[in-house]
């Protein structure tokens, strides 16, 4: 029984999309999906629905991408936005049975003792850019270099005022479970953006980097005894440790960051017992 992680996806990339419906049956591992599957819910309901099939429980965090208001194939409909479009994903996960940051966390059934994984939504707040210069400046400095992410027209916090604060209230609650756990019983802590300023090396788009996480978790891998933090969003797939705990970015991304001849199996990350 292993616990797998992938992320960044992208199902809306038909290579992609084929690479993924081509993977095959692990009818007794678990598998993370850490966000960025897709910017459409038809996607996500694909994504699900396939995944569901081939693991015995999938585990779900959101990244920016199924955030975006992006209307359905053929829909005149308004797409759903900020908080809504959060809890619909939601929604739609719960009906697969897959796992989210607002479910119980569960305890890892297989070999190595107790562990628990903590699914996490805790979004960005900027603090990751320059700390001398406000939002607005953040964002010129990035534009100097096209490094502007696209949340900034696509990413609505409603009915939060910011995307700062609605990733402060998502702080705020996450760490208010997270206290709530026995200390003693090791943790995997899952969020699509890294959870240390650190860890981001991005060196093709070193101006992104405002939007990839907040500084309020730089310690939370030592608070809340993490064995394993497992992100993506940086299509930089690597291992990196600090303090003894393992981070994982699990990212595959577009076909061009990725042997498509490899096949997508070869990009499951291995989380646990490795």
């Amino acid at each position: 029984m292993k616990l797998w992680a992938i992320s960044d996806l992208h199902l809306g990339t038909p290579a992609n999309m084929a690479a993924f419906l081509a993977l095959g049956d692990f009818p007794d591992d678990w598998l993370i999906l850490a966000g960025d599957i897709g910017e459409r819910i038809s996607v996500l309901d694909r994504a699900f629905s396939e995944s569901v099939r081939r693991f015995k429980q999938v585990i779900w965090v959101p990244g920016n991408h199924e955030l975006w208001a992006v209307p359905e194939f053929d829909s005149d409909t308004p797409a759903l936005v900020g908080e809504d479009r959060y809890r619909k994903l939601v929604e739609l996960a719960r009906q697969y049975g897959v796992l989210t940051p607002e479910d119980p966390y569960p305890l890892w059934p297989g070999a190595g003792g107790a562990i628990e994984i903590v699914p996490l939504f805790l979004l960005y707040d900027y603090s990751f850019g320059p700390s001398d210069l406000s939002i607005e400046e953040i964002v010129a400095w990035a534009r100097e270099e096209r490094s502007v992410a696209a949340d900034e027209m696509l990413l609505s916090p409603e009915p939060w005022p910011s995307r700062q604060a609605w990733c402060a209230e998502r702080c705020r609650l996450s760490e208010q479970r997270l206290n709530e756990l026995n200390p003693r019983v090791p943790k995997i802590l899952i969020n699509h953006f890294p959870l240390r300023r650190d860890l981001v090396d991005i060196p093709r788009v070193p101006r992104f980097a405002p939007w990839c996480g907040t500084q309020k978790t730089e310690d939370w891998h030592r608070r809340f005894n993490a064995a394993v933090v497992v992100s993506g969003h940086l299509h930089v797939r690597r291992t990196d440790w600090r303090d003894g705990t393992r981070f994982e970015e699990v990212s595959l991304g577009y076909p061009q960051q990725w042997d498509t001849g490899k096949g997508l199996q070869h990009y499951l990350r291995e989380i646990l017992p490795a």
